[in-house]
């Protein structure tokens, strides 16, 4: 069978301020800003790529940050948690880092035999730091978090669910995904060889409100495909199971489809090519404003209503 999704591509999420955004990812978390450019549907906000040096499928985060938007609410419909992977001798660095940020959070916890953490930004997004010594990918090397430390990108995400069984049932038939756990009601999924930015948790929660979008809402999850060629067979396998596809979008990093599964969470299926060097050099990433071609002739009106971003 042909492979059709990898993993996890990237996560995309609302945020507010601009500025606390940019210092909680790339100082705290010690994440590059590997992008930065607009979002393509509303050229006066901000989209913010975060990840690791390269910005590789499966380590971004990226945010719209909205300015003053009211927080959202966790439940169900909705991913909730964005666990990333971190070396299981960096779970001291790491509690001392948020204690000495304050930062709150609970845990360590056990699941599925991994330790982790569990926290949140400023806008109240769920992150989890998943302590594992099996994610070989490195971490970005910024100066101020140790490299046997760093963060080295996504290690699963959370989909809470009242009624999780299609959602099984599409993870499990057509995104090519293999139930590897179950634990507590949480269902663990593996794409391809499995491992940290493979894995996709389905958590029941029959008794969850439901979730509000606002700041810290997690708009959509992206999955990794190889090529424009996958995503149009895995575009029609789709429409073909009953699912209302988008066209092909051009992202400029990658090309993108989107679909809500059955629990209302927005999905998409984004190519792995081009990557974000296909604008800037790899030693240049994220320090100039990017705009995709149709925006240029409005650069400077765009430019002049975004909030200026300094990097610490």
């Amino acid at each position: 069978m042909e492979t059709l999704i990898n993993g996890l591509h990237h996560v995309t999420t609302l945020a507010g301020d601009t500025q606390r955004n940019v210092d909680y990812y790339t100082d705290i978390l010690g994440l590059r800003l590997v992008k930065k450019t607009v979002n393509f549907d509303a050229p006066d906000v901000y989209h913010l790529y975060y990840g690791n040096e390269t910005g590789s499928p499966g380590t971004i985060l990226t945010f719209f940050p909205y300015g003053n938007l009211p927080r959202g609410r966790k439940g169900v419909g909705q991913l909730t948690y964005t666990a990333f992977s971190a070396p299981i001798a960096s779970l001291s660095f790491w509690m001392d880092r948020l204690h000495e940020r304050n930062i709150p959070y609970a845990g360590p916890y056990k699941r599925f035999s991994e330790s982790y953490v569990r926290f949140e930004d400023f806008d109240g997004m769920g992150i989890e730091l998943v302590f594992t010594d099996e994610d070989q990918r490195p971490g970005w090397a910024n100066g101020r978090i140790p490299a046997e430390y760093a963060v080295r990108g996504f290690h699963t995400v959370t989909l809470n669910e009242i009624n999780p069984d299609r959602t099984v049932k599409l993870l499990t038939e057509t995104m090519q995904h293999t139930l590897v756990g179950e634990e507590e009601g949480r269902f663990r999924f593996k794409a391809g060889v499995g491992g940290s930015g493979n894995f996709v948790d389905v958590l029941h929660s029959p008794k969850d409100v439901h979730a509000l979008q606002g700041a810290g809402s997690v708009h959509h999850v992206a999955f990794s495909t190889d090529s424009d060629e996958t995503q149009l067979i895995i575009q029609q396998q789709l429409s073909e199971s009953g699912y209302h596809v988008t066209p092909v979008q051009d992202r400029n990093y990658f090309n993108s489809i989107y679909f809500r599964e059955p629990g209302g969470i927005l999905f998409e299926i984004a190519t792995n090519p081009p990557g974000f060097t296909v604008d800037e050099p790899l030693a240049e990433l994220g320090t100039a404003l990017k705009l995709p071609p149709q925006y240029e002739p409005r650069r400077a009106k765009i430019e002049a209503g975004l909030p200026v971003i300094s990097l610490i």
